[in-house]
């Protein structure tokens, strides 16, 4: 093999190598994570997208004082609580809210990392939900 074809084929892997790891590196979902108003997240939940999820990361006895219609609990407080968001459907819709929004907005950094593709945090949590004449149940 001659020297310029020997650089040419050099060349040819290393693109080749190149452009498979940006494709494998390139997601293909954007990413859609905000705060939304009450009133917005209820819309949300009122539509029914397929799949939808109500995720409330209070803790136990928070949650099992007051909580949104069908939502489930992961605890934010808990020392798995990145792993347990892991396991969770990560291409579905997610309303989350804590109590006031403070665990909220720390929780969707997380979220972003492990790559949750849609998720609305209620501005204000829970709190802010009820003041605004939003049901809740117990």
């Amino acid at each position: 093999m001659t020297r310029s074809a020997t650089t040419r084929a050099v060349f040819v892997v290393v693109l080749a190598l190149s452009v498979l790891l940006t494709a494998c590196s390139s997601s293909t979902a954007t990413q859609s994570i905000e705060l939304v108003s009450p009133a917005a997240a209820a819309q949300v939940i009122a539509d029914d997208p397929t799949d939808l999820v109500i995720l409330d990361i209070r803790t136990l006895e928070e949650f099992n004082e007051a909580r949104l219609a069908d939502a489930i609990m992961v605890d934010f407080y808990a020392d798995d609580f990145a792993d347990q968001l892991d396991t969770l459907d990560k291409d579905v819709p997610y309303v989350m809210y804590c109590r006031t929004g403070n665990r909220t907005s720390e929780a969707v950094k997380t979220m972003k990392e492990l790559g949750f593709v849609e998720v609305d945090e209620i501005e204000g949590g829970i709190v802010n939900w009820y003041e605004q004449g939003y049901p809740i149940e117990s």
